[in-house]
């Protein structure tokens, strides 16, 4: 198992809860997608699963660890075989592509000749060879969501989040994307996509999580890469 809640609730400071009585469980290896309208609670779980916030009750077991028992100093450990995409990019914009998708391995402590081949190659894998010195504000939308996503998946995480990963990309670069994800399945990456476009579900075919007003309605079954 990857993955388990177990009746999770998350209430933020308002006491209104985002997310009641969720309980889950994810096998490694697969493509799963997240639905659910606009404040259904796909961010938030999100959050949780990737220990932003951490839950009012209940219990996430993440990679056969319960995280309430978690002290402050393992949760380093613990992201790194996390990534985590989000809709709005959050690049450094003083940074290039090159440097934003190697921030976390320079975090880390890597060394640079290892951490820029690296870091190339990943950006070649992800079409922006010829971008690698390119600031934020001179790519376009698609382009900073592929950095995102290099930078994401940089370590090498087991488990990847994606939240809204094409909803602020048009169709040609919302189709480059869901192949890199397809692709990153492929290899052996768990997938959580949070997307609320149907379509993208009806096409695919894959496990779904479906949240309406922060429960989990629904688990429909899928394929496999």
């Amino acid at each position: 198992m990857l993955l388990s809640f177990e009746d999770v609730s998350l209430a933020y400071s308002t006491g209104r809860p985002v997310l009641k009585d969720v309980s889950l469980a994810l096998m490694p290896g697969l493509f799963y997608f997240l639905t659910g309208q606009s404040g259904a609670g796909k961010t938030s779980l999100l959050r949780l699963i990737y220990q932003i916030e951490r839950p009012t009750s209940g219990k996430i077991i993440l990679f056969d660890k319960d995280t309430a028992q978690l002290k402050p100093s393992g949760f380093p450990a613990l992201r790194r075989r996390l990534g985590i995409v989000f809709q709005d990019f959050r690049l450094v914009p003083h940074l290039t592509a090159l440097e934003n998708t190697a921030l976390p391995l320079y975090l880390a402590g890597g060394k640079e000749k290892q951490v820029r081949q690296h870091v190339i190659e990943l950006l070649e894998w992800v079409g922006l060879s010829d971008r690698l010195h390119a600031y934020p504000h001179e790519l376009s939308g698609g382009e900073q969501q592929r950095v995102a996503i290099a930078r994401a998946i940089v370590n090498k995480p087991r488990l990847l989040l994606a939240d809204e990963p094409t909803g602020n990309v048009d169709d040609e670069s919302a189709q480059r994307l869901i192949h890199l994800f397809l692709e990153l399945n492929k290899m052996g990456t768990t997938i959580i996509f949070a997307t609320h476009q149907q379509e993208i579900v009806r096409k695919l075919q894959k496990p779904v999580l479906q949240l309406e007003r922060g429960r989990l309605v629904s688990t429909a079954k899928g394929r496999a890469a």
